[in-house]
């Protein structure tokens, strides 16, 4: 940390100082040398392209020798040399300025994406409650061993990878398996670090401690995949390498040919690449600036070249196709039944009980207005851990329960099992209300998709992204029925987060461009290996939002058809600006200098035209606005994923 701390002045002089500094010296250049000529005794803009200008030669020959190959920055040397022989100094400057502030954008995206190691760090905790002479004591959490016995009650997140040995309690898995739903925990259960106890008391016995648990496996996941996702080359620096060595090679014919310094000196000016230099930033900054508008945020110009390149995307269910929230989605009165009775049986049963399907079935009660909650009894309830809850009132027996109740029925319910079944193949949590040892009615609880989820997966298949794929924690009846639902093709479940991670590995080892869609901590390291990360904004973690290349402000997933058709048209934007004015017009203008048709100063207007149409073509993209197409996609049923189709 020392280090780091100590690094922080110098990159905030690297980012924010030395190019204002530059940019300040610039514009002094200009007045001193066209608006006060002849005030100083030297022309000022001398002195921005010797700071500038050295910088850009240092960084560019140490980048040549440690990459030992020719980049962009070789283009702008050569320019800075025949803008210099011609006395151009001003536009060597801003040439030198356009490529230094360039880079340090690039440095600060970096350095904000480290971030994400951090935030993940936060979800253990620094003390736990440690069983010490035989009593549990509070001690730092780096004074546990392997075998150390822990408690953990409600509100406080685990320390450790263990097995519960005494208690039960509802566990909060969603930073591990992204499960919203909590998972009723007894003894030899297993329990993992960062997880967040809702409702009970544990005792856990450590089996594992800091990079040997799961959550320690996400941290370094996170940091090899940062360490293994190498920059993407830029097109600028493809580019030089072809134009670079044609260009000397053309100056040398010229100067053989004519004995004409002139000639050789106006083709380095013509090729100086700030058309080329711009084509890229200028694109990506008018394009950052329309998705801000919108509530998304871009990380950069790779985001965009590689989210216009997608072609299949994986979503993490819950949070993101998912709302996060258990909702009752279905209710059912028994023959014999009246319907305010069920719903103020299952009320006294679930009023006091804080699980998150008891708050569900509350709300719902509420909703409905059939009676006042407050009329409902504050009774005395028990937690039947890995079935629901009991209660008994002045004699009567109130139970919500699941299927592990039928056997204990007093009188055999065919409806009661009917509805289970059926509820529970559409992959909800189903439960059965009991008065008095009889089945009086059903309730089922869910995960309800997000508004408009169905309508942008037909959105992302009309743009060209035809996989689409879900990635989940859940069971396999529950993924299933959420991507019939949603209109998602392709589906995998029960998986952990380096699961998901292979997956990710296996599409891109097929030849495709991943997209990844999540907003839990589980997300993360997926997010970083994708070839596009993008997090959900308001529900998502910190820690997914640091690791993703893009984030969606306002969690809304309806966005991301309008993000990919921006991209794509920067990416188009990008091409042109590359291929038309930076390429062709250097061609044309190398040509006709060569020929003894332009002298250096019209060479130095003609590329300053070329980067000024690029400049207008790239501020296209800040009125940009997606046209939904008026065919909709059709689907098909979904699938598993299988190892061989996504190999």
């Amino acid at each position: 940390m020392s280090s780091e701390k100590s690094r922080n002045p110098m990159l905030k002089f690297k980012i924010f100082i030395f190019p204002a500094v530059i940019l300040v010296l610039i514009i002094a250049g200009a007045l001193f040398d066209f608006v006060w000529p002849g005030t100083l005794p030297f022309q000022f803009s001398i002195v921005p392209l010797l700071v500038a200008g050295s910088f850009v030669i240092k960084s560019t020959l140490e980048a040549t020798i440690e990459l030992k190959k020719v980049t962009a920055g070789m283009l702008v040397v050569l320019a800075l040399i025949g803008t210099t022989y011609v006395g151009e100094y001003l536009s060597g400057a801003i040439v030198a300025f356009m490529m230094i502030f360039g880079e340090f954008l690039e440095e600060l995206t970096m350095e904000k994406t480290k971030n994400a190691v951090r935030e993940l760090v936060k979800l253990v905790p620094t003390t736990c409650r440690k069983l010490v002479d035989g009593e549990y004591k509070v001690v730092p959490i780096k004074q546990l061993r392997k075998g150390d016995m822990v408690q953990v009650i409600a509100g406080e997140r685990i320390p450790v990878d263990g097995v519960i040995t005494t208690g039960h309690a509802a566990i909060n898995e969603a930073s591990i398996t992204g499960e919203s739903m909590p998972v009723d925990k007894t003894t030899d259960d297993q329990v993992f670090v960062g997880s967040l106890n809702e409702n009970g008391v544990i005792e856990v016995k450590t089996e594992k401690l800091g990079g040997e648990t799961v959550l320690g496996k996400i941290i370094k996941t996170v940091h090899m995949a940062q360490n293994n996702k190498g920059n993407a080359q830029k097109a600028a620096d493809k580019f030089a390498k072809f134009f670079l060595p044609a260009i000397l090679i053309i100056c040398a014919v010229v100067w053989f040919m004519f004995n004409d310094i002139m000639r050789v000196m106006t083709i380095l000016v013509i090729a100086c690449p700030c058309a080329l230099v711009l084509a890229t930033p200028t694109a990506v900054v008018a394009a950052v600036g329309n998705a801000a508008k919108r509530g998304v945020l871009i990380k950069g110009g790779v985001a965009i070249e590689n989210s216009a390149k997608v072609t299949a995307i994986c979503f993490d269910k819950t949070g993101t196709i998912t709302k996060g929230e258990p909702k009752v989605v279905d209710f059912t009165v028994f023959k014999g039944q009246s319907e305010k009775d069920v719903l103020f049986s299952a009320a006294t049963a679930e009023k006091n009980s804080q699980h998150p399907i008891a708050k569900a079935v509350m709300l719902y009660v509420k909703e409905k207005g059939l009676f006042d909650v407050a009329d409902v009894p504050n009774a005395e309830f028990d937690m039947l851990f890995g079935r629901g809850v009991v209660v008994k009132h002045e004699g009567d027996t109130f139970e919500v329960s699941n299927s592990k109740v039928l056997p204990e029925l007093s009188t055999k319910s065919t409806e009661a099992e009917e509805y289970l079944k059926t509820q529970e193949n559409l992959g909800r949590t189903t439960m059965v209300i009991v008065k008095n040892g009889v089945a009086i009615g059903g309730v089922a609880v869910a995960d309800v998709i997000r508004e408009g989820v169905k309508n942008t997966m037909n959105e992302l298949r009309n743009i060209g992204i035809k996989r689409i794929i879900m990635l989940t924690g859940d069971n396999e009846a529950t993924a299933k029925a959420i991507c019939a639902e949603a209109g998602i093709t392709e589906y995998r479940a029960n998986m952990l987060p380096d699961e998901k991670l292979e997956e990710i590995k296996k599409l891109q080892a097929a030849g495709e461009k991943v997209a990844m869609v999540g907003d839990g901590v589980n997300d993360a390291p997926a997010l970083v290996l994708a070839d596009v990360g993008i997090a959900m904004g308001a529900a998502g973690t910190d820690v997914a939002i640091e690791a993703a290349s893009i984030a969606l402000m306002s969690d809304n997933v309806n966005m991301l058809p309008t993000n990919f058709a921006l991209c794509k048209a920067t990416y188009s934007i990008i091409r042109q600006n590359i291929i038309v004015f930076a390429f062709l017009v250097n061609v044309i203008g190398v040509v006709v200098s060569g020929m003894g048709l332009l002298n250096p100063i019209m060479a130095a207007v003609v590329h300053n035209a070329s980067s000024i149409f690029v400049v207008l073509n790239s501020s296209r993209l800040l009125g940009y606005k997606y046209k939904k197409s008026t065919q909709a996609a059709v689907p098909a049923a979904p699938t598993r994923v299988s190892a061989s189709s996504a190999t």
